[in-house]
């Protein structure tokens, strides 16, 4: 059960985008498994992706056709990786891009591949060659939600989140979607992400921005530390709207960007695979932003903690001890304090006298849980979101390819 996630909400359509969902047959019956997203021409496009070096044979090709400059399609489908695969699985990916351009009437290099699901099984792409005609012709504006269900692998709800901001030159829209609930730890940078928006916005700072908002968000999260072979986002921005994104814009438009993928990252956690709670790890006081991430990802990995966060067990203990493992040099744990919620664990790096086991019991039962921590060594922040671990992570994934 999701944490505090509900089906999404109205999902605006933007313009120069049109999107359709299609049951290709790929691993799942009565579902649609294929996506397909058209791209207005002259559409800029950016992307981030895995640094897994099993890279998936769809991230290798989205990366090529990326750096040609004339994205037209987002293929994507769910039920088979295509990862682990070889060199027939750089040659499926190619031949989908190429069997979907022969129809759409463009370039194979203007398509970009995108899979997520079960690694090391040859893709059937000839599945996918006989669901593009009915894809094609299924294209339409206010499809966002179906193309979000359609990515769907082991997620209990579909994630997608619109946002428009007023500038000067008028009104722009942003509508994002993703999947991802487990294997899912930063470094982008199983999880795939879309987002688009009408505004007119030169390339290279499109990247800029996307590569920005994706270590403030998606390269924020971890569910259990497994870095996907297949993690992909990608920001197209069609400019359809005639609004261009200058720098009197930048801001205005960045921090509406930043709210979608903050939503859409957040969402992922909060659909964790077996989650139960949602947990949010601040970490202030910090030397710089690395040193902050590298305390707040060691506290947010721990079994132990995790487990405990599961249990309700205010053992705050297992937060200790992961602060003390983490690997930073030189610190002093007489400076530091840790608070759990609004209750204080720790203050001066020993129990705080004001410390009750019930009030760590009450922070410890609510399904949003906050974790404070204060190094006391500089002015620098971050925040690392994650989830617990329960019996039914365990049992999702034991089962996973049954």
């Amino acid at each position: 059960m999701a944490v505090n996630l509900e089906q999404p909400g109205v999902l605006l359509p933007v313009a120069g985008v049109r999107l359709s969902a299609v049951n290709a047959g790929i691993r799942y019956k009565g579902r649609n498994d294929m996506v397909l997203v058209e791209l207005a021409e002259d559409s800029q496009c950016a992307g981030v992706f895995t640094r897994n070096r099993f890279c998936a044979a769809p991230v290798q090709v989205a990366r090529e056709h990326l750096a040609l400059g004339k994205v037209r399609y987002w293929l994507v489908n769910a039920g088979n990786a295509n990862a682990g695969t070889g060199e027939p699985g750089l040659q499926a990916a190619r031949q989908s891009c190429a069997g979907l351009a022969a129809l759409a009437g463009c370039e194979a290099g203007a398509v970009l591949p995108f899979s997520t699901g079960v690694i090391g099984v040859q893709l059937p792409v000839e599945k996918l060659h006989t669901a593009f005609p009915s894809a094609l012709a299924a294209l339409g504006s206010d499809h966002w939600l179906e193309a979000a269900k359609g990515i769907m692998t082991t997620d209990t709800l579909p994630k997608a989140i619109s946002r428009q901001v007023q500038l000067p030159g008028g009104t722009v829209t942003l509508t994002g979607i993703a999947k991802g609930s487990g294997m899912i730890h930063p470094d982008m940078a199983t999880m795939l992400a879309f987002v688009a928006t009408d505004a007119q916005v030169e390339q290279p700072v499109l990247q800029q921005l996307l590569s920005g908002v994706t270590d403030e968000t998606f390269n924020a999260i971890t569910v259990d530390g497994d870095t996907s072979t297949n993690d992909s986002l990608v920001l197209a921005a069609t400019g359809a709207s005639g609004v261009v994104i200058g720098a009197a814009e930048l801001g205005i438009f960045r921090e509406a960007l930043r709210g979608v993928c903050a939503f859409l990252a957040q969402a992922i956690i909060r659909d964790g695979e077996g989650a139960t709670k949602f947990i949010s790890i601040h970490v202030h006081e910090a030397r710089d932003e690395a040193e902050a991430r590298k305390v707040g990802q060691t506290v947010a990995l721990s079994p132990l903690v995790k487990t405990a966060m599961f249990a309700s067990d205010p053992n705050w203990g297992r937060i200790l001890a992961a602060i003390g493992r983490s690997p930073v040099d030189d610190l002093d744990v007489a400076r530091i304090a840790i608070r759990l919620g609004d209750t204080l664990l720790i203050e001066g790096g020993e129990p705080a006298a004001s410390y009750r086991e019930a009030l760590g019991q009450q922070e410890m039962k609510k399904a949003e849980i906050d974790v404070h921590v204060r190094l006391g060594r500089g002015e620098a922040s971050a925040t690392i979101w994650t989830c617990d671990f329960s019996y039914e992570y365990v049992r999702i994934n034991a089962e996973y390819r049954s």
